[in-house]
């Protein structure tokens, strides 16, 4: 046997006990013969350079450090998913589904493991990247670190695809979690709150060899890509395991949402005796196909839903009640707690959400009250202990004064929250309003944090976000912990933002009640700046997505002097406002006033690819059939339950290749 073959040889047999192991949970070796197999390898590897591999076992044990993790486009979106925390939440979502997909429908059912989420990347069976979950659209580059974790493979065995996505979530095991503990408490440091946070904030560490000591894992329950040669999700979770990955095996494929509940019961019990914290149940509508009939949301995709496992419940004292302001205006009242343990992390402070709820629950300040974590997150008072309200207890009194600048409150009818009016002289609403223009989804500067926005405005340099490209290096280099490099980069970052694309621009704003997507909508609709300024309001509900409520705003922002004068300066600074050529040169009227529904299997083009070809020709996607749809383009396995409603109401079908012969 040559060198060459010997040191893959021995790259095999660690693969293989490395996965019998950590995935099997089965070791065929002991740990002793494991380090003498390594060693060798490692002896080898370091005598001839040039057999080295960037996936040998050899690297597992980390010694890369990463200074600045490099931000990745996920190549498919990873959504959150909606919540449900009942059965009728359940029942409501299958009838939903029901509507617009045809034939019965399965559903598999999984465990919501409480780690920090991860997708995977792989070529040709090899690990090449991979990226934490950030807002779901981009996150970091965290691979030099994920490939210390020995439960996930560095190379594929079996059949797998040439290139593909796998996600899951890096959890950090109870047992390993407590040991960790219980060796900080050792030397006298704070033991860590919960696994989740030890799991996620693990994969930011700089030096991987640091990671290589933490016992955490990584559970897959997820493949995407394209023509994998999968049709269920039940089936894609089996393919995993055969390629090498640790899939929970705690998954189960049920016909009715009456099956669903039986796991989520058994569940909710037996979870206590998982190795891992896991907080709820996850259900996906079983067939590919159906799942790509169902679609997404802005959001959250339409084919799967969180199950909650009720929230965790302390008691504590509320000490003083504050009230902040958003960017917005809009006043939040927080409660101030004794400070007391849930759900893993110690709690200080509460959502009140407003005075109706503070005059709902009648809370006082002195209050014994409930507190558990909503989804496990957000900590929420759900209600008091009046067995314990003091003798000289009195009412709550909501605020009528902004607590910032004294500015008289005002309250919208049907709306719940109190504002301050005091819009450009509020300095948390100025605050506010800048942090929303430079964060991530947004202008996404980089070189500026929160905490410098609020010194900038406090020192007097900027009052708006157009001021911040202005800025000079001698101007800022003053502030508090800014080193020349980091002026250097801050300045650089604000340039660089003039090429974030017109829809995100629109977003940056802050226009009340304008997010992502009806960002998207409006940018894609009037294409610039200053047709969306001049629209009516009539014209505005004529867009899709665009309610009345949406639209006055959108009118309301620029009838402000201010605010067009705000404008006026990004213009002038180079701020893209308009669409651009590039995104044009793709885009026609072609399809202007049709509506489609695409439904089925498709060969020359996906089903994505097709949405987007009939938006950027001006058409309009519909999830559903109606009298209004113009056309029914028809793929492989389509449903009869549409194509009889399309005979019914007469709406012609054509295929993926009569679609293509429009647009030439």
């Amino acid at each position: 046997m040559s060198t060459k073959e010997h040191i893959q040889k021995l790259r095999e047999d660690l693969r293989q006990h490395n996965y019998n192991y950590y995935v099997l949970d089965n070791p065929t070796i002991s740990d002793y013969e494991f380090d003498i197999k390594l060693k060798e390898l490692q002896g080898l590897e370091a005598q001839h350079p040039e057999f080295h591999d960037p996936n040998s076992p050899s690297l597992r044990v980390g010694g890369q450090v990463t200074k600045n993790f490099k931000t990745i486009v996920h190549e498919h979106r990873m959504y959150s998913l909606d919540n449900s925390y009942s059965l009728e939440d359940l029942q409501d979502w299958e009838i939903r589904i029901k509507k617009m997909v045809d034939g019965p429908i399965q559903y598999t059912c999984e465990l919501k493991y409480d780690g920090a989420s991860i997708s995977l990347t792989y070529e040709n069976g090899s690990l090449v990247k991979a990226v934490t979950r950030g807002d779901g659209m981009q996150g970091d580059e965290v691979t030099a670190n994920v490939k210390t974790i020995r439960s996930v493979p560095l190379q594929l065995k079996g059949n797998y695809p040439l290139k593909f996505d796998i996600r899951g979530e890096i959890v950090l095991p109870w047992e390993g979690f407590h040991k960790m503990n219980e060796e900080r408490i050792d030397i006298g440091e704070e033991p860590y709150r919960n696994p989740r946070n030890t799991a996620s904030g693990s994969l930011k560490l700089q030096d991987s060899a640091e990671v290589s000591k933490r016992p955490l894992e990584c559970l897959l329950y997820n493949i995407k890509g394209n023509k994998l040669g999968i049709n269920t999700q039940f089936e894609s979770l089996e393919r995993a395991r055969e390629m090498g990955f640790k899939v929970p095996s705690a998954s189960k494929l049920v016909n009715s949402i009456d099956a669903v509940l039986e796991f989520i019961n058994y569940w909710d019990t037996a979870r206590h005796d998982l190795p891992y914290e896991t907080d709820g149940v996850v259900v996906k509508v079983n067939d590919l196909q159906q799942q790509e009939e169902l679609g997404f949301t802005a959001k959250a995709p339409r084919w799967a839903m969180a199950y909650k496992f009720k929230a965790e419940q302390v008691s504590t004292k509320l000490n003083s009640i504050s009230y902040q302001v958003g960017r917005t205006g809009a006043i939040t009242p927080v409660a101030n707690l004794e400070p007391v343990e849930l759900a893993g992390t110690t709690v200080k402070r509460a959502s009140l959400h407003n005075s109706d709820q503070i005059a709902k629950l009648d809370i006082r300040v002195g209050d014994e009250v409930f507190v558990e974590k909503g989804g496990e997150i957000i900590p929420k008072i759900i209600a008091v202990d009046l067995s314990k309200r003091p003798e000289n207890s009195q009412p709550t009194i909501y605020i009528s004064h902004c607590p910032e600048c004294a500015t008289e409150l005002i309250r919208t009818e049907g709306e719940a929250q109190h504002y301050c009016p005091n819009f450009y002289a509020c300095n948390p609403q100025i605050i506010g309003r800048i942090q929303h223009f430079i964060s991530r989804k947004a202008m996404d500067i980089e070189g500026l944090g929160g905490e410098t926005v609020a010194l900038l405005v406090n020192a007097g340099l900027i009052n708006n976000y157009s001021d911040l490209y202005e800025l000079t290096k001698a101007q800022v280099m003053p502030l508090e912990r800014m080193a020349e490099k980091s002026a250097d980069n801050l300045i650089q970052g604000v340039s660089a933002s003039k090429q974030i694309s017109f829809e995100r621009v629109l977003f940056a704003l802050g226009i009340r009640f304008v997010g992502e997507t009806v960002a998207k909508k409006l940018a894609k609709h009037y294409k610039t700046i200053d047709a969306i300024a001049k629209a009516s309001i009539d014209d505005l509900v004529n867009v899709d997505e665009i309610g009345i409520k949406i639209a006055e705003s959108v009118i309301a922002f620029f009838h402000s002097e201010a605010n067009c004068q705000i404008i006026d300066k990004l213009k002038r600074f180079g701020v893209q406002l308009e669409v651009s050529a590039e995104q044009l040169a793709n885009q026609t009227n072609k399809l202007e006033n049709q509506i489609f529904v695409v439904s089925g299997v498709f060969e020359m083009v996906s089903r994505t690819e097709l949405k987007k070809l009939i938006e950027d020709n001006g058409g309009k996607v519909s999830s559903s059939i109606s009298s209004k749809t113009s056309y029914i383009v028809a793929g492989d396995k389509m449903g009869p339950s549409k194509k009889e409603k399309a005979e019914q109401l007469g709406i012609p079908l054509i295929s993926e290749h009569e679609f293509l012969q429009k647009l030439d």
